[in-house]
């Protein structure tokens, strides 16, 4: 097997042009008003800015006019679960949580600050955020470990006004069903006749179940390290529970080869191997998405011996399903129609503008649109934003 090496179009990804790159950080802060001379300096601070301050002090919605706080995303870290490296702690997190706020910049045009915290305590980073909430109009978790990411995001959309997701669970999901959306019509197929495989139980895999069941899929069958999930195994856990509730329609037991026999799709989102005499027993046809990062759980080359359509989470291959994709566009579109959360309807809504961008230029190797596709963050923060007025959180 061919291995996988960090590398772009321009070659391979050196050690040193990494680390050189990341020197100091990759991020700063901006001016948006010069300070060119007094005049600036006396508007800009004192003694101007006594004036805006009294006014928000006599009237707090007029923060959101005079500050950043309304275009500000906190991306908020505990460490726990940092990309395929696992529980590093907040120090190490940091590179990642400074590469997502230079994507939301890029791609959202929104100012984003991050947050590393060195807790794990659920109580302790929600009481946290209470009390940083003026200083920011919406909240990204990232890189938080299952089940607890699960309880943190609930108790954050309960507690603060703003958006709060957690872009590991919804961020995977939207772009996944977009490119599912996209594979199926290349291939003429239609969600609601398709059995859907996904390994991996986590943040992500529960997100993903969830919006595929919701988007009308015919069945979806979770895996997790001790096979599939179904209703009544022992030792589930309450978010595995409730899943078991609503997957699985076709009762089948048993672990990755019982659940991958005559299925039409296989979602990878956990650290395992898929071995192509297991890909090659799926149905004619076959899509299968391997998405684990840095190593894909089987090379697209070896899949695509068997299936019609591959996709992994990585550049250097077609077919990336990438969350940058989702999370840019639906916190902008959540924060210009001045959403108080991030509903499903906004999530489905994402999901369809980002499959319809790629519509014009649909193929096996081409389902979703670039990473770097300009259009992709403007449509998806409109048709957010119009989900946010339909729901009736704008």
């Amino acid at each position: 097997m061919t291995a996988l090496n960090e590398q772009t179009a321009a070659g391979p990804v050196t050690d040193e042009e990494i680390f050189t790159a990341h020197l100091g950080g990759k991020l700063g802060v901006g001016v948006t008003k010069p300070l060119a001379d007094p005049r600036a300096l006396a508007i800009a601070y004192t003694p101007g800015v006594a004036k805006v301050s009294r006014a928000i002090a006599e009237d707090a919605a007029l923060a959101a006019r005079y500050t950043w706080a309304s275009r500000l995303v906190a991306v908020v870290s505990d460490g726990t679960a940092v990309l395929g490296l696992g529980d590093i702690g907040a120090a190490a997190s940091l590179p990642v949580m400074e590469g997502k706020a230079a994507l939301f910049k890029t791609f959202g045009g929104l100012d984003s600050i991050p947050l590393v915290l060195d807790t794990t305590d659920v109580d302790e980073i929600v009481e946290t955020l209470v009390r940083l909430r003026p200083s920011f109009g919406a909240v990204n978790l990232e890189d938080v470990s299952a089940p607890r990411c699960f309880e943190l995001e609930a108790r954050l959309i309960e507690a603060l006004d703003c958006p709060v997701m957690h872009d590991d669970q919804h961020g995977t999901a939207i772009v996944l069903l977009a490119a599912l959306r996209g594979a199926n019509k290349v291939l003429d197929k239609a969600l609601a006749d398709q059995r859907v495989v996904i390994a991996g139980a986590g943040a992500a895999g529960i997100a993903c179940a969830k919006i595929l069941v919701a988007a009308g899929v015919g069945d979806v069958t979770l895996l997790d390290s001790r096979g599939i999930i179904h209703a009544g195994r022992a030792n589930l856990n309450p978010v595995k529970e409730q899943m078991a509730e609503v997957t699985n329609g076709a009762g089948l037991r048993g672990g990755q080869v019982e659940a991958l026999r005559d299925a039409d799709v296989f979602v990878g989102l956990s650290a395992g191997t898929l071995p192509e005499e297991v890909v090659a027993t799926m149905a004619d046809n076959a899509i299968v998405f391997a998405l684990s990062n840095p190593d894909p759980e089987i090379h697209p080359d070896v899949a695509a011996r068997h299936a019609a359509i591959v996709a992994t989470g990585r550049s250097d291959f077609p077919n990336q399903i990438n969350n940058v994709l989702a999370f840019p566009g639906i916190f902008r579109g959540a924060l210009d129609a001045g959403a108080r959360r991030i509903t499903e309807a906004m999530k489905l809504a994402a999901a369809d503008a980002i499959a319809a961008v790629a519509e014009d230029d649909l193929a096996a190797d081409r389902i979703v649109p670039s990473a770097l596709d300009p259009r992709v963050a403007p449509e998806v923060a409109a048709a957010v934003a119009r989900a946010a007025e339909a729901d009736g959180v704008a």
